[in-house]
């Protein structure tokens, strides 16, 4: 796991070795490459080759008047939903390439799927995620590398909960066909799907988890 909060990584490695499972945290800014650069190399020392990789960095999705909108805050978005995925893949991507295999998940949203109200560089951001997984599909996988995106849509989760009251969260996921909001556990789902032998036949998508409200 990479990330800036290492108190919070910190938090997360300990609950995986507790549940049996190995795992070890890299402070690192995803849109630095040379921090990114070190932490696949840390990753290669500790565990060998990456054979999956997950990009989840990103976030600055808060509603935004497009008339509003600086050039600096942009470009911060844009850096830190768009870039730091590049980044990070560039980083991982020779271990799989030198090993002809891989697998790589990307984040997008339903900002990039159909108009919302999030802020209008984060929905151009996350579409240019899409964009960038598909090309990564169609360009490596000759080299038995996979790639594929999920696209949550309103997820409960700290930050949500910290914006919005339990009625107000409750208001907002009957707006859903399937009636409530996502999970945490909805987007590991179809992570774990996607990184798995189960999709070895699947690259270049994106899956949906919106609860029905995005449907294409």
């Amino acid at each position: 796991m990479a990330g800036r909060d290492e108190e919070a990584l910190a938090q997360v490695t300990g609950s995986i070795e507790r549940g049996g499972g190995q795992a070890m945290w890299v402070a690192a800014d995803c849109t630095v490459a040379s921090e990114v650069d070190s932490m696949a190399e840390e990753v290669a020392d500790r565990f060998g080759p990456a054979h999956i990789l997950a990009t989840f960095a990103g976030g600055n999705g808060m509603p935004v008047p497009t008339c509003q909108e600086t050039a600096a805050h942009w470009r911060e978005i844009l850096e830190a939903d768009l870039t730091s995925a590049f980044l990070t893949v560039h980083a991982f991507l020779p271990q799989m390439i030198e090993q002809g295999r891989g697998t790589i998940i990307t984040m997008s949203s339903a900002a990039a799927r159909q108009a919302a109200r999030s802020a209008a560089g984060y929905a151009a951001a996350k579409a240019g995620v899409i964009a960038f997984t598909r090309h990564l599909a169609g360009e490596f996988a000759s080299q038995g590398i996979r790639a594929n995106c999920v696209a949550p849509s309103a997820i409960e989760n700290d930050r949500m909960r910290t914006w919005m009251t339990a009625e107000q969260r409750g208001d907002l996921g009957r707006e859903f066909p399937l009636g409530r909001l996502g999970q945490p556990a909805d987007v590991a789902s179809a992570t774990l799907f996607l990184a798995s032998e189960a999709s070895s036949w699947i690259t270049g998508t994106t899956l949906d988890i919106a609860g029905g409200k995005v449907m294409l």
